[in-house]
């Protein structure tokens, strides 16, 4: 049996970055910064943070692009895709490991209010899920102690 499932909370590093490919469908990039933390071996707090790109088709990027900027958090969730190249200018072959967006949603901007509409798209059997309105989500902040990992 095969899972191939990420869950991510993390800040963007820059500003979402929306294209169209020659097909006429939407995609967008962006990266996320996301932070974990422990103590050592001495009881010091330790910090490390790992930039993982991120790609949202269709709706779904589209509307990450509409409302979310630099700095902002997004809670992501989706699969892994490894991609590899052959890279021109060193002749070597290259790869990366990107998380393929299939749902997301908007998190509180630390200052009480949110960054956007507080909404989550999901990967339904059409790619051009409505997302749901403001009025019909609870707007309560995510606990992430209640998370259980």
């Amino acid at each position: 049996m095969a899972f191939n499932k990420v869950i991510l909370l993390g800040n963007l590093t820059a500003d979402p970055e929306q294209r169209t490919t020659p097909s006429g469908q939407s995609v967008t990039s962006f990266s996320l910064a996301v932070n974990r933390t422990w103590n050592d071996a001495n009881g010091q707090r330790q910090e490390e943070t790992s930039f993982i790109n991120c790609t949202a088709w269709g709706q779904r990027g589209e509307t990450i692009a509409k409302y979310v900027q630099k700095g902002r958090q997004l809670l992501v969730s989706g699969r892994l895709q490894q991609r590899s190249w052959d890279d021109k200018d060193t002749g070597k072959k290259r790869s990366t490991i990107d998380v393929i967006v299939e749902e997301f949603s908007f998190v509180s901007d630390g200052r009480g209010g949110s960054n956007g509409p507080s909404t989550s798209t999901s990967s339904a059997s059409s790619s051009k899920a409505a997302p749901a309105p403001v009025d019909d989500m609870d707007s309560a902040p995510i606990d992430l102690s209640d998370i259980p990992f």
